[in-house]
């Protein structure tokens, strides 16, 4: 039968080769592959929560990859790995590597030199994160528990609530994310910052 996905606003179609990717055959409905991906992430949060991280192991492509494969590699063969193609959102493939270390070096200065406050340093470098979008899935979710492991693991503060929401569904919550972060987009970044913390 194969994988049916229904697209809601803001989430990155996944082309034919991706879909290939899914390590659980009998998964076919977009639930099912909404509950199998949040085992995985649960189990890539109870990791971060056990964990000592350090700031020069989390600002890092590596790091990067390995959270997000963490968080999927139950699901996907590709968690990990950046995508080979183009989306609807996100940059051209071809920048990722360059980009992410611009964005990394930006907030490795940003954090040594207290740029910012943390928690407008941690959303910063999460919008710009999930601006690049690294991956063929799992951007939003995975910037969000980098942001989180910012908070938590360098700056030793309270991790964002998120409005208790993993925006999975389509309703006002994930909305009103949607719309913050479009409005980061455009270089107001105070809406998203208030959105993490309500």
């Amino acid at each position: 039968m194969g994988l049916d996905l229904h697209y809601k606003n803001g989430q990155t179609p996944l082309d034919e080769n991706e879909k290939e990717g899914l390590k659980i055959k009998p998964i076919t409905t977009q639930k099912e592959l909404d509950e199998f991906e949040q085992l995985n992430i649960e189990k890539a949060v109870e990791w971060s929560i056990s964990t000592k991280l350090k700031k020069e192991h989390i600002l890092t492509e590596k790091f990067i990859k390995d959270l997000h494969k963490k968080m999927y590699d139950d699901v996907w063969k590709w968690a990990g790995n950046f995508r080979t193609s183009d989306k609807n959102i996100g940059i051209k493939w071809t920048n990722i590597s360059t980009e992410l270390k611009t964005l990394l070096d930006d907030a490795n200065y940003w954090v040594d030199n207290n740029t910012y406050s943390p928690e407008e340093i941690t959303i910063r470098f999460k919008h710009r994160l999930v601006a690049i979008h690294c991956f063929p899935n799992g951007n939003g979710r995975h910037s969000r528990l980098m942001a989180d492991i910012i908070m938590e693991s360098i700056f030793d503060k309270n991790i964002f609530s998120w409005h208790s929401s993993n925006m999975v569904k389509a309703d006002e919550v994930r909305r009103d994310y949607i719309s913050a972060l479009k409005k980061a987009d455009n270089g107001n970044i105070v809406p998203l910052i208030a959105f993490a913390m309500t």
